[in-house]
């Protein structure tokens, strides 16, 4: 979470910005602006997102509304949709989590391997469920990734198609995480599960190394084979979601789950953070909870995006 900045809009839609979601550092492999927000009375909290600079508004409301419709169990929800064809926002309710990103730079470096699997099965069960229905998330990456206590959620949805239209050269693009780009889709590939498998294998190259493209002698040995399966270059040697899902969970009982490193939280789902982790988002929480609502504030206008 990180201080408003002068350029940041005050308002969004019926929501007034508190802070932002993601570091500086990060918010160029970020497709969108995502702020936490809080009507005006207090009464909820949200997660508003609007555009990144450069990304195609009317390419990227369409994929919120697509977001809002979609119902995978793992999928960070939109549950609002709003704004002017030009500057267009979406909010999803607000739960303490932290980009993949910030988690790492939280814990002090890449995630102990038992929180890599956790991570890993976790997406890896919602791209089976997304692949199954038909459904192309087409935004993966570390940015995408949001930690939380109840288990990761997974935002940006159709980051890739906002982009750029299919046939389109994608590299390059803003807001677009390079090493989580499969070639085909950065060559304007129409985005396939194959995409999607590309990037789960970044994110937990990212997860384990903090690089998105390792050597080989960086990643962990147990997971060194499904990472580099999932970074194939060609789309067809790459194993479908449902195949990582069997890996990842058949491999659980030989990663050693009593690390000093790793909290296991008592969710649905059992999911492994590191500490200090489980205490960033705690502070998080914390912070966001006793945060006060500018006295004056304005109403968002095209300017103010710009």
């Amino acid at each position: 979470m990180e201080r408003l900045r002068q350029d940041d809009p005050p308002q969004i839609g019926p929501y007034i910005t508190l802070a932002r979601l993601d570091a500086e550092s990060a918010e160029r492999a970020v497709p969108e602006r995502r702020y936490i927000a809080r009507t005006l009375d207090g009464d909820r909290t949200v997660v508003a997102c609007v555009p990144h600079i450069g990304t195609d508004p009317t390419r990227w409301s369409i994929e919120a509304e697509s977001a809002r419709r979609i119902s995978v169990p793992g999928l960070w929800p939109v549950s609002e949709v709003g704004g002017t064809a030009g500057f267009p926002w979406h909010t999803t309710p607000y739960v303490p989590a932290l980009p993949l990103t910030s988690g790492l730079e939280a814990h002090g470096g890449p995630l102990p391997e038992p929180c890599v699997r956790s991570l890993g099965t976790a997406l890896a069960e919602l791209l089976t469920t997304a692949h199954a229905q038909g459904v192309v998330h087409a935004g993966l990456s570390p940015s995408a990734v949001l930690l939380s206590a109840e288990g990761p959620r997974l935002g940006c949805f159709g980051a890739v198609r906002s982009a750029a239209p299919d046939g389109e050269q994608r590299a390059g693009l803003p807001g677009l995480d390079p090493g989580s780009l499969a070639q085909e889709q950065a060559q304007g590939g129409r985005p396939r599960p194959p995409g999607d498998v590309y990037a789960l294998g970044a994110v937990l190259s990212y997860a384990s190394t903090g690089h998105t493209a390792p050597q080989r002698e960086q990643l962990p040995a147990s997971l060194c084979g499904l990472i580099t399966a999932c970074l194939a270059p060609d789309a067809a040697a790459r194993p479908q979601a449902y195949q990582i899902l069997t890996d990842l969970t058949s491999g659980a009982t030989t990663a050693n789950p009593a690390t000093p490193q790793a909290t296991v939280l008592d969710t649905a789902a059992p999911v492994l953070l590191p500490a200090r982790v489980v205490a960033a988002l705690a502070r998080q929480s914390a912070e966001i909870l006793a945060a006060e609502l500018p006295t004056r504030t304005r109403t968002l206008t095209p300017s103010a995006l710009d």
